[in-house]
């Protein structure tokens, strides 16, 4: 079977368990916004940093930043056109806003990839993808051997973009405006644990300024962890 018609993933107990407590704890947030959507369950923050920490990591960003890479054994390098960085999580600055994120969402850190910046010149953009991972696809071994699944994705806007740029979810029927120190979170999943094909999103063109943000995303099982032994089935 192709990977044009492998489903990306299955139904898994663990991530609906997952999606239910966290939805339940943004949803009792003050601070936080539903978005309103019927397919994708996805939520705002507005004025969830401060300007001064955002401007810290734009400044993190423009010292660390490199071509980004894309994670899939499908598109090329027009597909993802940014740059990129990976944030020290020990840094204490950086801890601070892992565990605020964390925190909002009620998950353990441990549970969180190292947040990575980005930064999207004019013309710049990432086309349409999905956060999780297929599970047909090469590299799912490897990741399913390192926390699992993706199941949440949070990202920072750290500046306003004068044109361009939104994060639109084609299937879901969202286009969310960069605006700076908002915090934006979906599911990557179902609400039965299984990979929701509507959270397609694309990270528009930017069409005048600049566009940072930061992104980190959760797994199912603690990320970073030692591959499970081998066992017979």
């Amino acid at each position: 079977m192709s990977l044009a018609t492998t489903p990306p993933g299955y139904p898994s107990a663990v991530r609906a368990a997952h999606g239910q407590a966290v939805a339940a704890r943004l949803d009792a947030d003050s601070r936080m916004q539903r978005l309103p959507s019927d397919t994708v369950a996805a939520w705002r923050c507005i004025d969830f940093l401060d300007d001064a920490t955002c401007d810290w990591l734009v400044q993190v960003i423009d010292a660390n930043r490199r071509p980004s890479r894309l994670f899939s054994d499908r598109g090329g390098p027009e597909a993802r056109t940014s740059d990129s960085c990976d944030m020290d999580r020990n840094a204490p600055d950086v801890r601070r806003v892992d565990e605020a994120i964390a925190s909002a969402l009620g998950l353990g850190a441990e549970f969180g990839e190292t947040m990575q910046g980005q930064r999207y010149a004019p013309g710049q953009l990432f086309r349409a993808h999905h956060d999780y991972f297929h599970e047909a696809e090469s590299y799912w071994p490897a990741m399913r051997e390192n926390g699992g699944q993706r199941t949440f994705t949070a990202m920072i806007y750290l500046d306003d973009v004068e044109e361009g740029g939104a994060t639109w979810f084609p299937k879901g029927g969202l286009r969310v405006a960069p605006r700076r120190g908002m915090l934006l979170v979906w599911n990557n999943m179902a609400a039965d644990g299984s990979p929701n094909t509507a959270t397609l999103h694309e990270g528009m063109a930017v069409l005048e300024g600049t566009k940072y943000i930061v992104t980190k995303w959760f797994r199912e099982e603690p990320w970073g962890r030692r591959p499970r032994a081998a066992t017979a089935s």
